[in-house]
This record gives structure tokens, C-alpha cells and sequence, in this order.
């Protein structure tokens, strides 16, 4: 009784404490967005319990084993992040939200209606991002019927994760135990890399770097845990190739709608070109996807409702020069030996964040 006391005292202490830093960013920004989300995440850090609870005694035997496996499973990640990655762990991801849904919070994103300018919005302390989050979906909603309004295209996404940078305890959500163990070890060390190192105002680059070390950490914790030789590690490249075929399929849908953006067509032309192409890509996707897929993941390609704003999250998140993975490349493919470089970037002022990692690595003068 008297540890969970502890816990619990411990608790409030670090929700009034997050309470305090709120109420003051309230108070020098505008606070209605950040008020309103703010208290929910405070919400939902009050509700959050040490990990290690889930090893109590009070679950049945398969829950209980399944509950053992995520907590054991997430000491491993957490370890081998900071102790072999060099990543800054701090206390993250060693509490437990119990959520009865599938993601954390619906992300707005925009881009104009006939190029891929990129709308963005602006934040305290992290500068201006091409995305806005929301813990509940119908504020999301209402975002993208005003964007729209605005004459821009709109998507919405579900995001399972976030990094609040250092300046809270991220916990662990109750749907990830249900993740493969590369999906969970990518998520916790791409998050990681956030709260390890930021540059304010470089969203495409934060997200680029985060992405592939996310990815490369993955794929060096399953060779460690797993070996090359196991079932475990191949069919995360099984997924991965799929993904990667996926992915480039929108890239050259992506580079064939900017040729129309950046021709001398008229606004009216290229929104009537850019449907035909759209759908044009569409189908011919339908109608090959057998030769290239095994798994139904990708098949909801050729019915959504596809947009700019929806195209360009690929452009965010995954450059089609492979940028940072050719610096990984040069620099000798030592993936703690690249993140100790990064995290010796200046994050405050300087170059584009590409050439502040090139000068990190001694790539570039």
C-alpha cells in the first residue's frame, strides 16, 4: 500500500507540475487550441500508471503473459535505445495509458488545391509544422471543413505516437501491445530521436532523420534479439519490401502531378488534369496489384478519395533523393556513431538542417 501511494503521490506531483508549464504557455500564446489539448493530454498523464503495473497479479493467465511479454519487451527497446543507440530515453515510456481506441490523437494536414504548397500552422516552442493534432476527431473535423472553406485539400490521419520533446514523460498507449515487436522498437526509437535532438522550424528534416533511424533501429534491435537467420527478422523485410514498393508508386504519381503543377496550365485545367491523373494512377494500381502484393494492407490505394494534402505526407516523411540515407552510407553506416553526430548539430540557428548533419558527420565544410 504504501508504494502505490508513492506512485500515486508521484503522480499528481508530475500533473501539477505539467499543469503549471501549460497554464503559463497559455498565458504568453494564444491558449484556446492549446488549452483545449493541453488538458487533455494532462488528462490522460494523470491517468497514466507505472509500467510495471500490468505485472499485478489481477489478469487472467493470458492476458497476464501477454502483459509480461509487452513490459519485458519495452525494457529491451528502452535499453538498447540509450545504451546502444546513444538515444535519450530519460523516463519515457516506462507509464501506461489504457485507451479504448486504436490511435492517440487525428492529425490535420493541407496543401493548396493545385501544388504542393504546404499549409502550415504555428507553435510555441517547436516554431511551424505542416500538421495539427487533435485528441478528439470531431475538432479535426471541424479544422478540415474551415481549410476547406479556404479552397485548400485537406487529409486526416490517426497517429499512435507523438514526442512531447523532453518536456513530459511520453507513456506508452494500452493498443500498442498489440504491435509486432519492429513496429514497436521503430516507434520508441523514432520518437526517441525527437526528444533527443529537434531542430525548430524543420519539420521535413526532423521527420526525414526520425523516420530512418526509426527504421534502421528496428532493423539492428530485431538482428540482436532475433539474428538474421530467424523467421522474426525476415518477415519484417517481407513487409518492408511491400512498403517500399508502395511507397514508390506514389512517388511517381507524386513527380507526374508536379510536372503539372509546375507547367503553365490554368488553375481550372490542372485541378480537371490532376482528378484524371489521379485516377488514372488509381487504376492502373487495382488493376496490377496482385503481380505486386501479398497482403491486403495497400488495396484501399484504389478507392480513397486521394488529394495533394494526402500525397504530400509522403513527400514529408520519406524524400525520394534518400538523403539521409546516402549520408549514413558516406559517413560508414554506424548508426550510434550517426546519431552521436547529429545530437552534436546546433539546433537553435544555422543551415538547413540536411547541411547541418553533412558538417556534423565532416561530410561538408
Amino acid at each position: 500500500m504504501q508504494k502505490r501511494n508513492q506512485h500515486l503521490s508521484n503522480n499528481i506531483y508530475y500533473t501539477f507540475a505539467a499543469a503549471a508549464m501549460l497554464l503559463v504557455l497559455c498565458a504568453i500564446f494564444s491558449g484556446c487550441y492549446t488549452l483545449k489539448q493541453g488538458t487533455t493530454m494532462l488528462g490522460y498523464l494523470g491517468r497514466a500508471v507505472p509500467l510495471e503495473t500490468l505485472l499485478d497479479a489481477n489478469f487472467n493467465d493470458a492476458d497476464a503473459q501477454e502483459n509480461r511479454r509487452f513490459v519485458e519487451l519495452v525494457g529491451e527497446i528502452r535499453r538498447f535505445a540509450a545504451e546502444e543507440l546513444g538515444l535519450n530515453m530519460s523516463r519515457n515510456y516506462t507509464r501506461y495509458v489504457s485507451l479504448d481506441r486504436s490511435y492517440l490523437a487525428a492529425v490535420v494536414s493541407a496543401s493548396a488545391a493545385d501544388s504542393f504548397a504546404r499549409h502550415y500552422w504555428n507553435y510555441p516552442v517547436v516554431g511551424r509544422l505542416p500538421y495539427k493534432g487533435f485528441f478528439n476527431p470531431a475538432d479535426a473535423h471541424r479544422e478540415r471543413e474551415k481549410l476547406e472553406r479556404e479552397d485548400l485539400d485537406v487529409w486526416i490521419r490517426g497517429v499512435d505516437a507523438f514526442s512531447t520533446l523532453g518536456w513530459f514523460r511520453d507513456p506508452l498507449f494500452s493498443y500498442m501491445r498489440d504491435y509486432r515487436t519492429d513496429r514497436l522498437a521503430d516507434l520508441i526509437i523514432h520518437e526517441s530521436l525527437h526528444a533527443t535532438m529537434y531542430l525548430k522550424g524543420q519539420a521535413q528534416f526532423n521527420e526525414e532523420l526520425a523516420e530512418f533511424v526509426g527504421s534502421e533501429g528496428a532493423r539492428l534491435f530485431m538482428e540482436k534479439r532475433y539474428g538474421i537467420d530467424s523467421d522474426e527478422y525476415r518477415a519484417m523485410f517481407t513487409g518492408k519490401e511491400e512498403t517500399q514498393h508502395f511507397i514508390a508508386i506514389v512517388r511517381e504519381l507524386v513527380r507526374e502531378l508536379q510536372v503539372l503543377y509546375e507547367s503553365n496550365a490554368g488553375r481550372d485545367e490542372k485541378l480537371y488534369e490532376k482528378d484524371r491523373i489521379i485516377q488514372a494512377a488509381q487504376d492502373r494500381f487495382d488493376a496490377e496489384y496482385d503481380d505486386h502484393f501479398t497482403s491486403d494492407n495497400f488495396r484501399s490505394f484504389s478507392t480513397m478519395q486521394i488529394n495533394n494534402a494526402y500525397l504530400d505526407l509522403f513527400r514529408l516523411y520519406y524524400a525520394d533523393d534518400y538523403y539521409i540515407a546516402n549520408l549514413f552510407e558516406q559517413s560508414g553506416k554506424s548508426l550510434p556513431e550517426f546519431i552521436a553526430a547529429a545530437k552534436t548539430m546546433p539546433t537553435r540557428r544555422g543551415p538547413p538542417g540536411r547541411q547541418r548533419l553533412a558538417i556534423a558527420l565532416g561530410l561538408e565544410r
